[in-house]
């Protein structure tokens, strides 16, 4: 993360809409290739194109003894949980919800309607009371067009049916679902799951994306609540030394590009579902790009995260490294 902390935000966002279609692209294909589904009609997991049984029905069959079906089930079951589970909770604990903002195929979705919405109505969401400025952090002007609203909901609709078809194909092998899709053979339990997925999906994706990011994904609430424990944890750090910078060119971009609907410059604690998405550092050095200075907006970690996290105040001590530092100053907020 250190590495990606230096990198120009145009670049991150580069590198960031990479990874997003880079595990979108994986979501979709791990089952037909074996990398990850359960099959229901077999009852066992495949990873890796390989069968992943737990040895209970070698048991029941008289093929393994007791002992060494409790081995396979440490080894093949609570063994990969546990790394999994690990590995996430580290994650989560030094990094919040990278996974959300960096990997999640529904938030790619998230920020794609929201582009979409912003186009055809001038706000990111059905629900939000004010447009947002046409003007945007890079200088020009976006005019909302109504347009681009047949094409809004034919995206939601697509992503729906692609996510319910996605979903399906884990439980069920993926080459036998994909047939009888393509010659309309479904069954009618096929059938019934892809219309009723689809359809809450198109609902959730159109009306409550990010509410259900925010409230209803129990994955991402994990991660908030390991990365609020970690004081010194990956965060969004403001330099409040220069904040009258926000006034004279600035229209908040900052916190109009956040697809979470937060504000970027305060404590930590008022940013619980941060996806580090870094849009908020991106809109910030645009607009400072125009005043010829470098962004107020940074990500801090460690020492520098824990004044954040306190309610603290960034002050800069290098303007020809642009390192920063943090002193506590729970005044001013």
């Amino acid at each position: 993360m250190s590495a990606l902390a230096n990198v120009q935000g145009s670049d991150l966002q580069r590198r960031r809409l990479l990874f997003q279609i880079s595990f979108f692209l994986l979501f979709i294909l791990a089952p037909p290739l074996d990398l990850f589904r359960f099959d229901l009609t077999q009852g066992h997991l495949y990873f890796f194109g390989m069968p992943w049984r737990l040895g209970i029905d070698a048991l029941i069959s008289g093929e393994a003894t007791a002992l060494e079906t409790g081995l396979s089930i440490i080894l093949f079951g609570f063994g990969p949980i546990a790394l999994v589970a690990g590995t996430f909770i580290w994650v989560s604990w030094n990094y919040g919800r990278l996974y959300c903002g960096w990997l999640c195929p529904h938030f790619s979705v998230v920020e794609l309607i929201n582009k979409m919405m912003r186009r055809a109505g001038g706000k990111h969401s059905l629900w939000d009371k004010e447009p947002l400025p046409e003007l945007q952090p890079d200088g020009s002007q976006q005019r909302p067009d109504r347009q681009f609203w047949p094409l809004t909901w034919l995206i939601a609709l697509f992503f729906a049916f692609i996510w319910s078809l996605s979903l399906l194909s884990y439980l069920l092998p993926p080459f036998e679902l994909y047939h009888n899709l393509w010659n309309w053979t479904l069954t009618i339990n096929q059938f019934r799951f892809l219309l009723i997925g689809t359809c809450i999906l198109f609902i959730e994706f159109m009306f409550a994306r990010h509410l259900f990011c925010r409230f209803g994904c129990a994955v991402g609430l994990f991660q908030s609540l390991a990365w609020m424990a970690n004081d010194r944890a990956l965060v969004v750090g403001f330099d409040k030394e220069r904040s009258e910078l926000c006034g004279s060119d600035c229209n908040n971009a900052c916190d109009n590009v956040c697809p979470m609907r937060l504000r970027p410059r305060t404590i930590k604690r008022h940013m619980f579902t941060c996806t580090e998405c870094t849009q908020c550092i991106t809109a910030c050095e645009q607009v400072q790009a125009r005043n010829s200075g470098t962004s107020l907006l940074h990500w801090v970690q460690d020492e520098a995260a824990v004044a954040v996290a306190k309610g603290g105040r960034l002050t800069r001590d290098d303007t020809d490294n642009g390192s920063c530092s943090l002193t506590t100053d729970k005044q001013e907020l």
